[in-house]
């Protein structure tokens, strides 16, 4: 296998590449991460099983719409393919470090700078692609409430019901979303999908950078709302974001009503208690 992954490395950057060391590194709950390199470069190698190829296909895509932009750091997909019984992605290795309130600050404003990339086809991508492990349906839709209704809440709610949750008031909050999102005048914005803490960092040099993304184009407040679901980012990332792309007013009521698609994922996922939080959510939005 690994013969093949450098085989396409070299094919790929035109400098033959050939494998000396490979660590195993973090790769999320998903994945396998490896660290490799020939002693001079080295690449982050992500692995999962064969099947799993067309995740990492997306991911490269979404990865390369992110980098058009040309506003925060994002490591480059180098390629993606298939080897033995392996699915693979190989991009830029980012040596991480140490952040400060100055690299905070600048990552909000960076990501502000990537949300005013907007499509005209309205919300969606142009393929589907994954969070986490689930499936994420990117069909193109002109109305976001429609959007979010139908591919993210709406999808999340099977494949809960398939899993034995138990969600009693989830058709009254999908009827009562339209009126919930009335007075939100929403444009397509370019965002990450899946923004918490261990998909952000900085470089060992302090430059703000962004990763493992389930891209599509959204009400940008999706990812403003994932980034302080699971502790939060620090102060100086608000900062910085409102500094270069105000927030609208009601981003507060609406915040959690985005975070629930999230936490449905993790009751996909994983089961546990995620049902419980997801009912707690699903009571706060509508009292």
């Amino acid at each position: 296998m690994w013969t093949q992954i450098d085989t396409h490395i070299s094919q790929v950057t035109g400098e033959k590449f050939q494998s000396q060391q490979r660590r195993s590194v973090g790769g999320g709950c998903i994945n396998q991460g490896y660290a490799v390199s020939n002693g001079e470069i080295t690449y982050f190698v992500k692995l999962n099983q064969a099947s799993q190829v067309a995740m990492f296909e997306a991911e490269a895509l979404g990865l390369k719409e992110m980098l058009a932009t040309a506003s925060i750091r994002i490591p480059k997909p180098i390629c993606w393919g298939t080897a033995d019984n392996s699915s693979y992605i190989i991009l830029e290795w980012l040596q991480l470090g140490s952040s400060n309130s100055n690299s905070w600050e600048e990552m909000g404003r960076k990501l502000a700078a990537m949300h005013k990339a907007s499509s005209s086809q309205g919300f969606g991508w142009k393929i589907n692609n994954t969070i986490g492990s689930t499936p994420q349906i990117n069909t193109w839709t002109a109305d976001w409430t429609e959007f979010y209704i139908k591919h993210r809440l709406g999808y999340q709610f099977q494949l809960a019901r398939r899993r034995g949750g138990n969600f009693p008031q989830q058709d009254k909050l999908l009827a009562a979303i339209p009126e919930l999102l009335a007075n939100h005048q929403v444009q397509p914005s370019l965002v990450h999908g899946d923004l918490w803490g261990g998909n952000a960092g900085c470089t060992a040099s302090g430059e703000p950078v962004i990763f493992d993304p389930a891209t599509y184009f959204a009400d940008r407040e999706v990812d403003i709302a994932m980034t302080e679901l699971f502790g939060g980012f620090p102060a100086a990332f608000y900062k910085g974001y409102n500094e270069v792309f105000p927030l609208d007013a009601g981003y507060e009521q609406r915040k959690t009503l985005y975070n629930l698609y999230h936490i449905l994922n993790h009751f996909n996922l994983f089961g546990g208690s995620y049902d419980s939080q997801a009912n707690r959510m699903i009571d706060q939005i509508l009292r």
